[in-house]
């Protein structure tokens, strides 16, 4: 089985994608000032649109290594090809020693290329439609919405979104 995983980090400072304002006034922009943040790893099937989230405080092998063991407990009995980009939590020596404990193959992908990675697309939309041009009081309520919004889409719709259903993607040409 060929998955992809990916990590994004959600902060309480939202992206400002589109303010409107009466001309000539200037538009307030409220910012809370504080740097808390979560970070949602996802992976996702390319065939079935079937993901997988898990939230951690930090970007670090622990809460990769978390995500591990549990993308591995969804998919038992599966010999597992898990591709990801080069970030120090995955090259970490205690992360690639427990995918192969778990039996899980991991893939580089180039450095440098987001695109070749499906859930880049899934976090885009996230950050466009439900995190970005509201000032967050709550980062867990951000991640919570976040990860309702991209539970609550149809397999299909999810599949659309990351451009697995593209002709142009480029894990089936």
């Amino acid at each position: 089985m060929v998955l992809f995983t990916d990590a994004t980090i959600v902060t309480e400072t939202p992206p400002l994608r589109a303010c409107w304002g009466m001309i000539g006034h200037q538009v307030e922009v409220p910012i809370t000032g504080n740097r808390n943040k979560r970070v949602i790893f996802g992976t996702l099937n390319p065939k079935t649109g079937h993901i997988c989230l898990d939230v951690s405080l930090k970007w670090n092998q622990d809460g990769f290594q978390s995500h591990l063991r549990h993308i591995r407990s969804l998919w038992r009995g599966w010999r597992i090809v898990l591709f990801l980009d080069r970030g120090s939590p995955h090259r970490a020596k205690r992360s690639v020693r427990l995918a192969k404990e778990l039996g899980i193959q991991l893939r580089w992908l180039p450095v440098a290329c987001p695109e070749l990675n499906p859930l880049e697309g899934l976090w885009r939309e996230v950050k466009g439609r439900v995190l970005a041009n509201e000032p967050t009081p709550d980062i867990d309520v951000s991640v919570s919405r976040a990860c309702q919004y991209l539970v609550e889409m149809s397999r299909e719709e999810r599949l659309r979104k990351a451009g697995c259903l593209s002709e142009n993607f480029w894990l089936f040409t």
